[in-house]
């Protein structure tokens, strides 16, 4: 079995795993104790996990488990913050509402301070060097450490940062956009979620790669569809296994070809489909940390072992459809 791999953010002054731990599910969401699993998942080696106000009662069950455990200095907490709201479209990019959303958040997480703070969503319509100062306030108050943006193009990133440097500011240090094998074909979720895959976005990864800004990639594995539970041939009755947002975002013929093609490389390796998608991600020369959830203690030991699967250059693009052969 292979151990996890960390690295430095900076700002945060702790090792972040390169694989964070996903509290956008059950029993996190409805408030449920998941201690059990939590443990597991530290155990393995993951010390960052990934959260937001946005997921229903999660940092509430996370903060009962790190008060339970007084395991606070051991632990990384990436946060967001901002969402829009669902029903009407209400952007919340403003200082009212993040400082709302922060106070609550550490409420939740019964802790002071939040490792990494990243707003959920972007607002085009207010300057960046709003958003900069206000991150820049929260961080000298100690109630933040890094910060950045979930589902922010580069542009507007690079935006930030260049008001951050012109200011003496501090800039986004980390971005979370969509990344994995699967191509999003359209935004699951609406209300601006990003994604950098696809040809169409060839110029921002080549940003991501330029500047190995920390990009911590959700639905890295096509939300269920790189999971192991789905074959290749199950297009038409993909949606027993994907929820109504996997099936908006990720069913495609294309998609479901790249499936077939990790099957075929699995096999021949004797791994699991979930470890050629999760080995894929991390040979993309991008500063890659991948968001993953799962209720199983030996998956999450599966993706862990994935960080040590080398894939060629020929069988990564072979396995996103760039050439027939590997």
């Amino acid at each position: 079995m292979s151990e996890m791999k960390y690295t430095q953010i900076p700002y945060v002054d702790k090792p972040v795993s390169r694989i964070l731990y996903g509290t956008a599910a059950e029993p996190y969401q409805s408030g449920g104790d998941g201690s059990r699993l939590l443990d597991a998942m530290l155990s393995l080696g993951v010390n960052t996990f990934d959260t937001a106000r946005q997921y229903g009662y999660a940092e509430n069950s996370l903060g009962n488990w790190i008060t339970a455990r007084n395991n606070r200095e051991k632990i990384v907490i990436l946060s967001k913050c901002g969402h829009h709201i669902p029903e009407t479209g209400e952007k919340r990019v403003n200082e009212k509402e993040m400082r709302k959303d922060l106070e609550l958040s550490l409420s939740s997480l019964q802790t002071d301070y939040i490792d990494i703070y990243i707003l959920h969503r972007d607002d085009p319509d207010i300057p960046v060097g709003e958003i900069v100062e206000i991150f820049n306030a929260m961080h000298a108050e100690g109630k933040i450490r890094a910060f950045g943006g979930s589902n922010w193009t580069d542009r507007r990133i690079q935006e930030a940062n260049e008001y951050a440097y012109q200011h003496n500011l501090l800039p986004f240090t980390v971005s979370s956009p969509h990344f994995g094998l699967a191509e999003q074909i359209t935004d699951p979720w609406g209300g601006g979620a990003v994604t950098i895959t696809s040809a169409e976005n060839e110029a921002a990864r080549a940003w991501y790669r330029q500047t190995q800004i920390a990009t911590v990639a959700y639905s890295s594995l096509g939300r269920g569809l790189f999971s192991g539970k789905l074959k290749s041939t199950d297009y038409e009755n993909a949606s027993r296994v994907m929820d109504c947002y996997a099936m908006k975002g990720f069913c495609s013929r294309e998609n479901f070809e790249r499936l077939r093609r990790c099957e075929i490389l699995a096999a021949e390796k004797s791994v699991s489909v979930p470890q050629i998608a999760m080995s894929w991600i991390f040979r993309q020369n991008i500063n890659i940390f991948a968001v993953v959830s799962t209720g199983s203690a030996s998956r999450m030991q599966e993706n862990i072992d994935a960080l040590n699967l080398n894939l060629t250059e020929k069988e990564c693009l072979y396995l996103d459809l760039k050439c027939e052969n590997y």
